[in-house]
């Protein structure tokens, strides 16, 4: 395939003033960062060496010039977040309320659309289920597996194991699953799960396309990555526990199992906590998985696949804008939550 540049040239002049936009604001960040504040720093130097010399009391620093001077660091952020966050949340929100061109104001319509068609209730519903399994048998599987090599000879070595799928991105451990929920008709099985189901006598089955059981299979991808950040994070926090604790419990008899309801599970509960809103809220996002795996076919399909679809591939901007913004209001109260908990711990300290 020949590649012609007279043909190419819109897009390559649309990527050249893209690199230079993007050469020029972070320069100019970096510049402003640099030598703004050794201005201001030579500029302090040369007031304190003139009172100096003087004899005249040293200069202080006013309050709203240093209002003025913090609000200055912030602007970067601030103009990023703006850029990166603020418009496009509103420039969704107003789509969201239009037809699928963007040309005629529809109201409240795509949000009726979505609880009102029947594939778009089973994509809710799809999603509701992945928030429901993911967060909760993830930590479970990353508590169980944490206390169970806390303190035992090969810790490391079990920790990186388990850890070890959350190195893989997301689209390359789907792949992998694919190859073990793979169907070869009624051949040599190349999928490890339908060659075990042959070794036991059973009929190799298309474990993919078989609703809601696939959804399920899918999940499962999530966990196996999800469960080592799991692990990690409460794995440490048991580390942290304090030993004069568990010495005393165990001076006073306590079993394991009460150990580990009375003493460990109270002691970890803020990180047990951030562990579960951190999978909840990468859940809510999934998209990856779905699209490597199924596409979103055979009633697989979650909030953001579909919002893909919607406004990439059938064109329909106020629907995929609307599945966009009801991602986001969904998100929400999961962010207030943990704010608030965090809030009260560092008021509790």
């Amino acid at each position: 395939m020949e590649f012609d540049f007279a043909d190419e040239q819109p897009k390559l002049l649309m990527l050249m003033y893209g690199l230079v936009a993007f050469v020029l604001v972070v320069g100019g960040l970096l510049l402003l960062l640099d030598a703004v504040p050794a201005w201001f720093a030579r500029r302090r130097e040369a007031q304190l060496v003139a009172a100096s010399a003087s004899g005249a009391p040293l200069p202080r620093r006013t309050r709203p010039r240093e209002g003025i001077f913090a609000f200055f660091f912030l602007l970067p952020t601030l103009l990023l977040l703006t850029i990166g966050l603020v418009v496009p949340a509103i420039r969704t929100l107003l789509l969201s309320l239009m037809n699928r061109t963007s040309t005629e104001w529809v109201g409240l319509d795509n949000f009726g659309w979505m609880f009102s068609d029947d594939s778009i209730v089973r994509v809710l519903i799809n999603t509701l289920v992945w928030v429901l399994l993911v967060p909760l048998v993830a930590t479970g599987f990353g508590l169980i597996y944490a206390v169970l090599v806390d303190k035992a000879r090969f810790e490391a070595v079990a920790k990186s194991l388990i850890f070890l799928p959350m190195a893989i991105s997301f689209v390359g451990a789907s792949i992998i699953w694919k190859f073990i929920y793979a169907y070869r008709g009624d051949g040599d099985q190349i999928g490890l799960l339908n060659q075990i189901v042959v070794s036991l006598g059973g009929e190799p089955k298309q474990w993919l396309l078989e609703s809601p059981l696939n959804t399920l299979l899918l999940i499962v991808i999530m966990i196996w990555i999800q469960a080592g950040f799991a692990m990690v994070v409460l794995s440490a926090a048991i580390k942290a526990i304090p030993g004069d604790i568990v010495e005393a419990a165990r001076l006073d008899g306590v079993s394991p199992w009460q150990m580990f309801w009375q003493i460990t599970l109270p002691s970890i509960r803020p990180a047990l906590i951030v562990v579960v809103v951190t999978l909840t809220i990468a859940t809510l996002k999934v998209f990856d998985i779905v699209r490597t795996s199924t596409n979103g076919n055979y009633d697989t399909s979650v909030i953001a696949n579909e919002m893909y679809n919607q406004a990439f591939r059938y064109g329909e901007n106020g629907r995929g804008s609307a599945l966009a913004v009801f991602l986001f209001i969904l998100v929400i109260p999961v962010v207030i939550y943990q704010i608030r908990n965090l809030r009260q711990q560092r008021e509790g300290r």
